[in-house]
């Protein structure tokens, strides 16, 4: 017998397949065994060309970038090692060598 995941509204173990829906008896939701898969990828930040990012993960700057109240630009081609993520509008923290600690927004890089 497979091993059917946990019901993604109520936790509830008790979960059963009908058809290619899988129905949780306890709160009645229905979904089908991808959607879960989805929808935790729609949680992840991505870079410029779509490649789901992580902690620790090395990204290029693909655009320059200007620093608010400085004069110092951010170049293309800057590569960014051991990224954070964080669950903010700018959501990479990092330091840049010669530049220091910066946020960066997912959009502005892609994936080395």
């Amino acid at each position: 017998m497979s091993e059917l995941p946990n019901c993604p509204q109520c936790d509830s173990e008790y979960t059963y397949e009908d058809g290619i829906l899988l129905v949780c008896p306890t709160c009645g939701h229905e979904w089908s065994p991808g959607e879960a898969e989805a929808a935790a990828d729609d949680d992840a930040v991505r870079d410029s060309n779509g490649n789901v990012l992580e902690n620790g993960d090395t990204v290029v700057v693909i655009k320059d970038l200007k620093l608010k109240g400085s004069t110092t630009v951010v170049k293309v081609g800057t590569k960014v090692k051991n990224i954070r993520l964080v669950d903010a509008d700018h959501d990479i923290d990092c330091k840049i060598e010669g530049i220091g600690a910066m946020s960066l927004k997912s959009e502005f890089v892609r994936k080395a």
